[in-house]
């Protein structure tokens, strides 16, 4: 309700707290921004780039802790060899590529 008070306030009366207050406002917005989603949509756009890049052959690791290697990719199916079981896991489920160089890796 006080954002509806400051919003309505007659012209004069809100002073110079009400500047303050929107001034609070914004700060708390710009914070939530740069600490919380900015880093999120940078996370999202290195796992979209790692997913794009995967290839036979590669060692992975999926969300649910199963180590394997790349058998066959579909568009949005791979399928995982580990030990002697072959798994089809979704592709967006692929956690982290395993034996890829160090720069290449998502941080």
């Amino acid at each position: 309700m006080p954002m509806y008070a400051v919003l309505f306030t007659p012209s004069g009366q809100g002073g110079p707290a009400a500047g303050w207050f929107v001034f609070q406002l914004a700060a708390v917005f710009a914070i939530i921004y740069f600490l919380i989603l900015r880093p999120q949509k940078k996370q999202q756009e290195r796992h979209r780039q790692l997913l794009a890049s995967l290839q036979r052959g590669d060692k992975v690791l999926t969300s649910g802790g199963i180590l394997g290697e790349v058998v066959h990719l579909k568009d949005d199916e791979v399928t995982v060899k580990s030990g002697e079981a072959r798994l089809i896991v979704a592709r967006s489920n692929i956690a982290n590529i395993l034996n890829r160089s160090a720069e290449a890796k998502p941080q």
